[in-house]
């Protein structure tokens, strides 16, 4: 989201930038030329004015001073002429002693030559005829306090333009943070979702994400509606083919194949096989793992009965204790997490002598999981193996063998990791390190 304000103000101070630049010029270009043609207007008429000074005099034509403004006799003043014709050149007093050049063709000359004390000058020359002799009058005007004035009126535009694209800019990054505003709750519910704190988005939205949240939201509840199928087909499928195995494992030892004993082991060793990668697979195939955003597992609502079911199953003379934080919620599939624990604490119950406990903690990177019992335990070299599926180190022990087997694939879907280790009572520890969603 960020990235898109950068964009939008880096977009919206390129183009103002330009625009402004481009605006200021042509006004200022504008207003410059409008101003000329003014000023070539007065430089006409004072040429016209001139045009009429001159006068029949007894050697031919003659300038009346008293018709010339005052201007023209002061020197330096800013206002200058010089007028050509056959028998020579007048200059105005206020040159003094300088020449002002005549300009190269009839009208404004915007060449803006320097003329006395480095004056800037804006001329006009008009061709007549007067007297029946041909006469050229240049008019020049002192352009230095326009020039000065455009250059006074172009650094405050220069700051203006600074102090408003500045202003534009707080207002837009306002007007676009609140355009954004509902895709940022949108991208925070996404979060959520990840982190299973809810299991839709909301559908107050403006119209432009409408559409958007409806597919998510349709497709978030097709993915429930679809996992929730499956789980209860591959439920029903593994209940269906319990039996028919069962039948014949039992028939495998039956009497009738005790006659031929390598045939009745062969058998039982292929249906077991059989059995242990159907319950594996269809275990694998149950878990949710992260197809399920809304889902979590209230550890205060959920562990209570689950521990109580194992106290039952394995007697009352096994303390299953449990230190988990009060109020604490882990953000995956509920049925996922029951298979997990389940699977650890049977294990440990399986071969505790008097203590089982199952310890959980939030940690920055994730959640640590641990379950302890004070078994026998089970010797470096041979922790590994046991977490390969099917494997079991003692057969005295009641079960398949595929319990850890489960958990590690649990664990491997949710990218976590497992590690078995010597538990402070003195049996086996499994430390389970689980990742944060949407990390």
């Amino acid at each position: 989201m960020k990235s898109i304000q950068a964009r939008l103000s880096l977009g919206l101070v390129v183009v103002l930038v330009v625009v402004g630049v481009a605006v200021a010029q042509v006004t200022l270009w504008l207003f410059e030329a409008g101003l000329q043609r003014y000023l070539e207007a007065g430089l006409r008429k004072e040429s016209e004015n001139l045009l009429v000074a001159l006068v029949h005099g007894p050697r031919g034509l003659q300038l009346d001073e008293r018709r010339v403004s005052a201007a023209y006799h002061r020197p330096f003043s800013g206002y200058y002429f010089r007028i050509d014709f056959a028998q020579g050149t007048w200059r105005s007093r206020s040159l003094w002693d300088l020449d002002m050049p005549k300009p190269e063709r009839p009208g404004l000359d915007d060449g803006h030559e320097l003329g006395p004390e480095g004056q800037q000058l804006l001329a006009y020359r008009g061709d007549y005829r007067r007297l029946g002799q041909q006469v050229s009058i240049s008019v020049a005007q002192d352009y230095s306090p326009v020039s000065a004035a455009f250059r006074r009126l172009q650094q405050v535009g220069l700051g203006m333009g600074v102090v408003a694209l500045a202003l534009i800019l707080i207002l837009q990054r306002i007007t676009i943070t609140r355009a954004l505003r509902p895709l940022e709750r949108a991208r925070q519910q996404i979060a959520q979702l990840q982190q299973g704190q809810r299991s839709q988005l909301d559908a107050e939205v403006p119209s432009e994400l409408q559409p958007l949240v409806e597919q998510i939201n349709h497709l978030l509840a097709h993915t429930e509606d679809s996992l929730r199928r499956s789980r209860n087909a591959l439920g029903n499928l593994g209940h269906a083919l319990k039996t028919p195995l069962a039948v014949l494992l039992s028939l495998a030892g039956s009497e009738r194949l005790r006659d031929t004993p390598q045939l009745q082991s062969q058998l039982r060793e292929q249906l077991e096989q059989i059995q242990q990668r159907l319950t594996r697979e269809l275990n694998r195939a149950r878990l949710a793992g992260d197809a399920l955003p809304g889902a979590r597992f209230d550890c205060d609502a959920e562990l209570p009965s689950l521990l109580s079911t194992l106290s039952m199953i394995h007697g009352a003379g096994l303390a299953i204790e449990q230190d988990v934080p009060a109020r604490l919620q882990l953000p995956w599939d509920r049925e996922d997490l029951l298979e997990l624990l389940g699977n650890l604490l049977d294990n440990a119950c399986k071969w505790a002598d008097s203590q089982v406990r199952l310890s959980i903690r939030s940690t920055p990177q994730g959640y640590r999981l641990w379950v302890d019992d004070d078994g026998p335990g089970i010797p470096d070299q041979s922790r590994q193996q046991v977490l390969e599926r099917g494997s079991r180190l003692d057969e005295q022990v009641a079960g398949h063998g595929l319990g850890l087997g489960i958990v590690r694939d649990i664990v491997e879907a949710w990218q976590g990791q497992i590690e078995l280790q010597e538990s402070p009572l003195g049996g086996l520890r499994v430390d389970i390190r689980l990742p944060r969603k949407g990390r």
